[in-house]
């Protein structure tokens, strides 16, 4: 059965001809170091060879604007970045790729973090998270990118929460991604209420998953939730709708070595089905392409899915499916 179409406002073709930008992503990017580990935990003693150690330009803005311009989507990201050697890392990175980016130096540094990656490729990340609650993106920075984009995703960095009275005021949709939310955390419960798209990792929140999902949309302004769940695929509540309706994963196209940044890819290919105007099951499934294609990358952020190979992924995944159900 065809899914139901987005909700008239949906940034599409038409409005986005009118922009600059199709995306604007603002927050999110610093640099991982990457431990490959034999398993999630302590081993005995104090001290364990492994792998050596990778660093890499990533953080969850870093993934969705990487990811929505591989995809073809003209991409405007912001942030603030340290003058070190990391943000000049950062800056290299960008210019290889032709990503548009803008950034303002922030006394605190680039934000990094270390992340344990298993034989599984699950991992477990630590993230510094150095710039203080204080911090703001000046507004006279964000504003005119903000007026010129059809579509803004924030990352739950805190420097950019101010944005939203003029996100809104501005009639320019929006997204962002809460990762592991508990459902209670407040800073995390801002960007929930004030998004159009909201995406969040049912990690945290397995046993409450529908009161958590049904409260985004009580109490905020969101069209749609979506909650995913690694191998048992994702959960949506769209507004209007009874009930959370599950998708089962797509299966991997290529071996899983790395799920950091699967959640960002995910984001990417939703927000690319949603601005061509596809209903609710293709834009999961294009979510669902794109995070399994980033798992089977090293590293964080390292290979991100075209827009050719999405489509042809995605139509084998719904001939799969197909096969499946006969």
């Amino acid at each position: 059965m065809t899914s139901p179409e987005p909700p008239d406002g949906t940034p599409r073709a038409g409005d986005r001809r009118t922009s600059d930008h199709d995306v604007l992503v603002v927050g999110g990017v610093g640099v991982d170091t990457i431990v490959r580990v034999p398993e999630l935990r302590l081993p005995p003693g104090d001290s364990v060879f492994v792998e050596p150690l990778r660093d890499y330009v990533g953080h969850t803005g870093n993934g969705v604007a990487l990811g929505c311009h591989a995809l073809g989507l003209r991409t405007k990201f912001l942030d603030f970045l340290g003058d070190d050697p990391q943000g000049r890392m950062v800056l290299d990175h960008y210019a290889r790729h032709g990503l548009d980016f803008s950034h303002r130096v922030s006394p605190h540094g680039t934000p990094r973090s270390a992340n344990l990656v298993d034989a599984e490729g699950r991992r477990f990340s630590f993230f510094d998270g150095r710039h203080p609650a204080a911090l703001r993106l000046p507004r006279d920075f964000y504003l005119p990118f903000l007026e010129r984009a059809a579509h803004v995703h924030l990352s739950i960095v805190g420097h950019n929460r101010d944005m939203y009275e003029d996100v809104h005021r501005l009639g320019v949709t929006s997204s962002t991604d809460l990762h592991d939310w508990d459902g209670r955390d407040p800073h995390h419960r801002a960007y929930a209420l004030a998004s159009d798209y909201v995406f969040l990792s049912a990690a945290a929140i397995h046993d409450r998953l529908e009161p958590v999902l049904r409260s985004v949309l009580d109490r905020g302004r969101a069209r749609a939730v979506v909650a995913t769940d690694g191998a048992e695929g994702c959960h949506l509540l769209v507004r209007g709708e009874d009930r959370v309706r599950h998708f089962p994963a797509v299966r991997p196209e290529r071996p899983v070595v790395d799920t950091n940044g699967a959640g960002d890819a995910f984001v990417t290919g939703f927000l690319h089905a949603l601005f061509e105007g596809r209903g609710w099951e293709e834009c999961v499934l294009a979510g669902s392409v794109a995070g399994a294609f980033a798992c089977g990358g090293v590293g964080t952020h390292t290979e991100f899915i075209d827009l050719p190979g999405l489509r042809a992924a995605v139509d084998r995944a719904r001939a799969d499916a197909w096969a499946a159900r006969d």
